[in-house]
């Protein structure tokens, strides 16, 4: 078995001169607690007087659905228009004294953030879940 000579063996690569490259610039964040407040104070200003509707004027909570979820997703582009993707999920149930559980499994980045945000009154339950997703 042949032996390595020192000038034969394995070496690092020559260290350069140059500078090393800048670190990358940080990621965005979404600010959650900016779009938290903004939730719950639409969910209250939107829903405080609301009251479930009759068979006849469901068709009022498909509005204040889409409502919710159109503001804020428009708040959430004001907060930061661009590197993320959003989905908001919005639902308004008749309050009968239930109770109810739900429960949420994610794996993503320290950028990526979610809020939620729920409102009650005697007649009505609605939740708002907002997902902030880092896409760049």
């Amino acid at each position: 078995m042949a032996s390595l000579s020192s000038s034969t063996g394995f070496r690092s690569p020559p260290r350069s001169d140059a500078p090393s490259p800048a670190p990358p610039p940080p990621r965005p964040t979404f600010d959650g607690d900016l779009l938290k407040v903004y939730t719950k104070t639409l969910l209250a200003s939107t829903l405080h007087t609301a009251r479930w509707p009759d068979v006849k004027e469901r068709d009022r909570v498909k509005a204040w659905i889409t409502e919710i979820g159109d503001r804020v997703k428009a708040r959430m582009l004001e907060i930061q228009p661009t590197g993320f993707k959003y989905i908001v999920l919005t639902q308004i149930n008749e309050n009968c004294g239930q109770g109810g559980r739900a429960d949420m499994a994610c794996h993503w980045e320290d950028a990526d953030t979610v809020v939620q945000e729920l409102f009650s009154n005697d007649s009505l339950i609605c939740i708002c879940i907002a997902f902030a997703i880092r896409s760049i």
